[in-house]
């Protein structure tokens, strides 16, 4: 395409068809992996539900069709840097839902997820601040990229704790750089991040309370990366921080509490404890991990759907100043 002449075609496309990829394939997805008895535990629930997962495998579906065709419709190699490291951050995801990595060798692997960013020099080495204007960063700026990648999509598997959570934190925290792209005359990036959108909306549908399906590792990691991804790609690096400031924090209250990177799965003390009405509390144990959840918890019990409500809340308030930081720049 060497115009735009079919933009309304590719707007069309980018909302619809992720959407419809994503939503029947994690139907099917359900019951394949009900079949194969791949679930896990649902530890917020009093009675301890098997969720099947990984769902990751859907969205990877919906991601890839969506970029794979904007790519081949448009020929932009921003798209397709966006693809790669998409695909390269869900297989390191696909790894740890089956054989799980170790709390260093997750993101280390992730590096590698820069790469096509990096290959394609599809970045820009002047990074826009607010009020202080572009900044050139030309040796320093690639590093940066090699290790956004990696933080993005470890930020994103985070904020995954209730039914619902990182999905619908993904589809509001991205709204900010569709109109930064938008504003910035980057449509085709705009699609992309439209694209992200329709799959977390699509996905929703099945991981809100109760849910249906995980997304697993494979889900987190690629959801975080394509994020990222389309972060840099797109130049609107300033404004993606500020729209997932929530998960940043809980990422940061996590990592600094139990002093660097560890499985969730090897945490010994929950930061919450599930009452028999199926309410959240605080754990009061100092040996409890420092989190969102744990912070929101502790004015008294909250049932799953409020704690989600609230992170619900807090990223809309983060996407608004996000996006008048947009406007401002």
């Amino acid at each position: 395409m060497t115009g735009l002449e079919s933009l309304p075609f590719l707007v069309l496309y980018a909302a619809v068809v992720p959407f419809l990829v994503t939503y029947f394939v994690t139907g099917r997805l359900i019951r394949f992996l009900h079949s194969r008895k791949m679930t896990v535990i649902d530890f917020h629930k009093p009675e301890r539900n098997l969720v099947p997962t990984p769902g990751g495998i859907a969205l990877i579906a919906g991601l890839v069709a969506a970029e794979s065709l904007l790519f081949l419709a448009t020929r932009e190699i921003g798209i397709l840097a966006i693809l790669l490291t998409t695909v390269i951050a869900s297989l390191i995801g696909l790894i740890d839902d089956f054989h799980k990595l170790g709390g260093i060798a997750k993101p280390v692997l992730l590096l590698t997820a820069a790469i096509p960013i990096l290959a394609f020099s599809t970045y820009s080495p002047h990074l826009v601040f607010p009020f202080f204007g572009s900044t050139r960063l030309t040796l320093i700026y690639p590093i940066l990229v090699l290790i956004a990648i990696p933080v993005t999509a470890n930020t994103i598997n985070t904020i995954d704790v209730l039914n619902g959570a990182v999905s619908g934190f993904v589809a509001i925290a991205s709204v900010p750089l569709v109109l930064a792209l938008l504003l910035s005359g980057k449509e085709i990036l705009a699609l992309a991040a439209i694209s992200l959108i329709m799959v977390c909306v699509a996905f929703f549908f099945f991981h809100r309370f109760p849910s249906r399906i995980f997304p697993g590792d494979s889900g987190t990691l690629g959801l975080g990366a394509i994020y990222g991804a389309i972060a840099i790609v797109g130049g609107v690096e300033i404004v993606s921080v500020i729209a997932i400031l929530p998960a940043i924090l809980n990422s940061f209250f996590f990592l600094t509490s139990v002093k660097g990177f560890v499985e969730h799965s090897k945490i010994k003390v929950r930061p919450t404890i599930v009452l028999g009405d199926g309410r959240l509390m605080a754990e009061k144990s100092r040996e409890a991990p420092v989190t969102l959840v744990r912070l929101i918890a502790l004015d008294g019990p909250l049932g799953e759907r409020e704690i989600v409500r609230i992170i619900f809340a807090l990223t809309a308030f983060s996407a608004f100043l996000a996006t008048l930081l947009a406007l401002l720049m």
